[in-house]
């Protein structure tokens, strides 16, 4: 039996009301034009025959209840139905505060994006025929409430997936959640800088899904547009739609009439909003002036062991290096750089486990297992 379905992604749009935007100097995204990039988003996501939408979190600035409020009613006005799932930007802390929301809450305003039960922050849903959705909260709390640094989910969720895999078991499953489960970036999972947009426990997750044949996973998180492979597993991870590039996704799954399964996977960018007319250019700037910090940890704090002042003095020669990661099929070529460098750098690309060019970030059509 032919089956075809199409569906978008954009992540971590970080909405934010004019009156509540955060104006920190250091911050890389531009909060300042959540509200007309995903406006530009939906405008073009409204000329294509879509199924769904799928947010994979920090749907907000920080928590922000109103913020919460406004988006919650935009999404409620679109032809299609949107999925979403927390970020660690949406519930800051475990409890409610004056001006945030807590765990609890959450399910309550995204009741109609997939919380059929407003008591438990994950879900599963049959979002078409024989399509199974399955929604999860990776953020995790300590007993003060205060947000885990990485990602984690508790033992009641696990046991839960557990169940609900089996159950949909002859389904089209697709798995959606904030932080990282496959690396993205070389050594992501043992680096300070990287462990942060990781599961902690994903070592818990893997086999769950490895066991009920899941394929497909999609994330948010790292402000980057990545495809990322472990055996028959693919993880899409897609770019903050307030951080150059500023991208979302439309995919489309196929299967034919020999049970052969594909996912097309086809990018776009929002290039300008109203105050903003070049806005890659101007983001790319942006992410460039603020790079510094992060550049000098990543050189000074790897396996490279140099030392702060060879950093200080290569960091500048890589103003663009974390934003060519974010756009996604990047191939970097550094030869004014020492090789050993170069040699730590090359990775970063899109280069696979052979040393050979990948470029699947952006456009790609996965093939995924036989349904026989």
């Amino acid at each position: 039996m032919t089956f075809r379905f199409r569906f978008a992604i954009l992540s971590d749009p970080h909405i934010a009301l004019p009156h509540t935007i955060w104006d920190h100097p250091s911050r890389f995204h531009l909060v300042e034009i959540s509200i007309p990039a995903l406006e530009a988003v939906l405008e073009r996501l409204s000329h294509l025959d879509l199924d769904f939408l799928l947010i994979p979190g920090d749907l907000t600035q920080h928590g922000e209840r109103e913020n919460h409020v406004w988006l919650a009613q935009r999404l409620a006005q679109l032809p299609y139905p949107t999925y979403v799932v927390p970020g660690n930007h949406d519930i800051v802390e475990r409890d409610a505060t004056e001006h945030t929301i807590g765990l609890r809450d959450f399910p309550r305003y995204y009741e109609k994006f997939g919380y059929s039960n407003p008591e438990q922050p994950y879900y599963t849903c049959e979002v078409l025929p024989g399509v199974q959705l399955i929604g999860l909260n990776s953020n995790g709390f300590d007993r003060e409430g205060k947000q885990f640094r990485s990602g984690y989910l508790d033992q009641q969720q696990l046991q839960w997936l557990q169940q609900v895999l089996a159950a949909a078991q002859d389904k089209i499953l697709l798995v959606m959640l904030h932080h990282n489960v496959l690396e993205h970036l070389p050594g992501q999972a043992n680096s300070h800088l990287g462990c942060r947009y990781m599961l902690e426990n994903r070592s818990d997750l893997l086999p769950l899904l490895q066991e009920a044949g899941v394929q497909l996973l999609f994330t948010g998180h790292l402000h980057v547009q990545d495809v990322a492979q472990m055996q028959n597993l693919y993880e899409i991870t897609t770019g903050s739609l307030v951080s150059y590039p500023h991208p979302y996704r439309v995919l489309e799954f196929q299967q034919d009439e020999q049970g052969s399964r594909s996912l097309r996977i086809e990018s776009g960018r929002v290039t300008q909003v109203p105050d903003w007319p070049d806005l890659l250019h101007a983001s790319r700037e942006w992410m460039g002036d603020r790079s510094l910090p992060f550049m000098l940890k990543l050189l000074a704090q790897s396996s490279l062991g140099l030392s702060m002042e060879t950093a200080e003095q290569l960091a500048p020669h890589l103003r663009y290096f974390w934003a060519d990661i974010a756009n996604g099929d990047a191939i970097f070529d550094f030869p004014h750089l020492p090789p050993t460098v170069q040699a730590f750098l090359a990775p970063f690309g899109a280069i696979d486990a052979e040393g050979k060019v990948q470029q699947v970030d952006n456009f790609a059509t996965l093939w995924l297992q036989s349904s026989r």
